[in-house]
């Protein structure tokens, strides 16, 4: 009997070569907001969806409000029309996805009209991810009164600090920060305020740790695995030759120029994605009161400043921040309603007024600062800067 992640038991018989099994039923339970069940999975599955999920594995004391089943293949009746380079195709009565993360292959049968509500996904076999996962789910949890939102979540001197902003502005940076002082952690990437607005709840996502960030906090070194250290030291030291040889008489070399356009390619590998309990040991909390925000973005200033905001300002602003991370759903939305332009879904299409009513609501009356770095920042540094106002 193999043990696999928490929750669920791989069957199967060492070097026998006789595939492990998994229940039929697999239950994942979002803090109660949001009940996945995966019928039909293999281990495979199993484990993409834990990826994507991390370890909220648990049965479920409800019906669950997404399943997703697997089958072998799917198998719609009449004839597949395709739409854009094998992206998307329909039939007179079903629409499927065609291709997931990194345009990897897939073949998905997502029911758009009911993405919100109650729903069943059909899945093939194979998955590398299951494609716009994290949309409908939070779709789903924002159609049962929480709020997801784009944010990193710690708890720290008796706080819970909700750390949110536009992507790539310093939200993990400053989880970091407050980690490597002994702050606990609760999610990162996307965080789920409750309707009541005292609670937060996180998806123990894996993180992604830049090379940068490691020589800002070395300590970080050892819970990166070695495969992907010996890949980060290869491209730093890689990328320091390109700066070298920019410099050089020879720099116009179609070598050189070659290694030029390649390079921000190279910088987009110079990280490895971490989960947290590699990085933080046992202080994982997953959940936690929501008592400070924290609004981070980065300017061309070489100084940390940090002021006080009306979460008013937040709110407004994070309500453009979410319509960005959900462009790649609206995408696929739009092509459905090219393929049945009489469907829609009012869950999807109502979602603005939704949650600007709900960011306004749940953020209202909370202490919030504004804290804007420059880039790249000293994580320690970030730390000293907002550490006495938290």
């Amino acid at each position: 009997m193999l043990q696999s992640s928490p929750g669920v038991v791989l069957l199967g018989a060492p070097g026998t070569g006789t595939p492990p099994t998994v229940p039929d039923q697999v239950d994942y339970d979002l803090h109660g907001i949001v009940g996945i069940r995966l019928l039909g999975a293999r281990a495979a599955d199993v484990a993409a969806v834990d990826r994507q999920l991390g370890p909220i594995r648990r049965p479920l004391q409800r019906p669950p409000d997404l399943t997703l089943r697997f089958v072998e293949q799917l198998q719609p009746a009449g004839r597949l029309r395709l739409l854009g380079r094998d992206e998307a195709a329909f039939t007179d009565d079903a629409f499927l996805v065609l291709r997931g993360k990194h345009k990897s292959r897939a073949r998905v049968q997502i029911p758009m009209a009911s993405v919100g509500s109650t729903c069943e996904i059909l899945c093939e076999h194979g998955l590398v991810s299951v494609p716009l996962l994290i949309p409908i789910i939070n779709l789903t949890a924002l159609a049962r009164g929480a709020l997801p939102l784009h944010a990193a979540a710690f708890h720290s001197g008796g706080a819970g600090i909700l750390a949110t902003g536009w992507s790539k502005g310093g939200k993990t940076e400053t989880l970091l920060a407050f980690m490597a002082r002994g702050a606990r952690y609760i999610g990162d990437e996307w965080v789920y305020i409750e309707a009541s607005g005292e609670r937060m709840h996180g998806i123990p996502e894996p993180i992604r740790v830049w090379d940068w960030h490691l020589r800002s906090l070395p300590e970080l070194h050892a819970a990166v695995p070695a495969a992907d250290r010996a890949r980060l030291w290869a491209l730093r030291h890689l990328l320091a030759v390109e700066d070298w040889l920019s410099r050089s008489p020879g720099r116009h070399l179609p070598p050189l120029r070659f290694l030029r356009r390649v390079r921000p390619l190279l910088e987009k590998q110079a990280g490895a994605d971490v989960h947290p309990r590699r990085l933080f040991g046992e202080r994982l909390d997953f959940s936690g009161s929501l008592d400070k925000i924290v609004f981070v973005g980065s300017h061309e200033h070489p100084e940390i400043t940090v002021r006080r905001i009306d979460p008013a300002e937040i709110a407004a602003r994070m309500l453009f921040s979410l319509q960005y991370e959900r462009l790649p759903f609206m995408a696929m939305y739009h092509t459905f309603r090219f393929a049945f332009p009489e469907a829609r879904n009012p869950c999807v299409d109502g979602i603005e007024a939704v949650e600007r009513e709900r960011l306004l609501r749940l953020l209202a009356g909370k202490e919030a600062f504004a804290l804007e770095h420059p880039y790249p920042v000293s994580i320690p540094a970030l730390y000293d800067a907002l550490a006495p106002l938290l």
